[in-house]
């Protein structure tokens, strides 16, 4: 698959030969993608909800009442969950919401979301990305001028400084290294903007795994 290269004022920087492999999968798994990034979110999740059990209630422990003569229920503590200001029965505790998803399957998906930008046009490859100054006003028009007005920017083995700085307040528009590339970002991006130095590290990841 070949792609045409531009640079950030629009101009045209050539062409560049994208594996099928990795970007040319027609046949997109919707439900490994699914997968991964449920997989994905539950590992951002904190797992901090916490409600008291009855061995942490504040309230007395003492016999309600005697336990025959009064007709009524044998309760034996106000801490239990139908008394108001008892206990919640069953309640949330801290934990962790991680799972663990197979090494193919992750590597698979990335695939496959890679594969389904490039299928709908939404791929597109940029020399380099990187400004003189960082100046937020002069970056945002510039994407502005291109149609990125949610995109993920993948830069490189390192995102330029001043290009980081400028791009970090512009709404929807995230800018990560080649190490932050993941399943999530790129699905809700509308555009996946790759460097060509991107493009390398990411073929070369996949070309590693294949052939061990």
């Amino acid at each position: 698959m070949k792609l045409s290269v531009i640079q950030l004022d629009g101009k045209a920087a050539g062409d560049v030969e994208l594996s099928d492999a990795v970007f040319g999968i027609s046949d997109i798994r919707g439900d490994i993608l699914a997968r991964t990034v449920n997989w994905q979110l539950a590992k951002r999740r904190a797992g901090t909800h916490k409600v008291q059990t009855r061995n942490e209630n504040s309230r007395t422990g003492k016999k309600m009442y005697k336990q025959k003569g009064t007709g009524g229920a044998r309760h034996g503590s106000r801490r239990a969950p139908q008394f108001v200001g008892g206990s919640r029965a069953f309640g949330p505790v801290v934990r962790d919401h991680g799972f663990s998803l197979p090494k193919k399957i992750r590597a698979l998906a990335l695939r496959h979301a890679l594969s389904s930008k490039a299928k709908s046009g939404d791929l597109i490859v940029v020399d380099t990305v990187s400004v003189k100054e960082a100046k937020t006003a002069s970056l945002r028009e510039t994407l502005g001028k291109l149609g990125w007005t949610k995109a993920l920017i993948i830069a490189g083995p390192e995102v330029d400084t001043n290009f980081g700085l400028a791009a970090r307040n512009i709404p929807h528009i995230d800018v990560l290294p080649n190490a932050g590339l993941n399943v999530y970002d790129i699905l809700r991006a509308d555009k996946l903007v790759l460097t060509k130095a991107a493009i390398e590290a990411i073929e070369a990841r996949f070309s590693d795994k294949e052939a061990a």
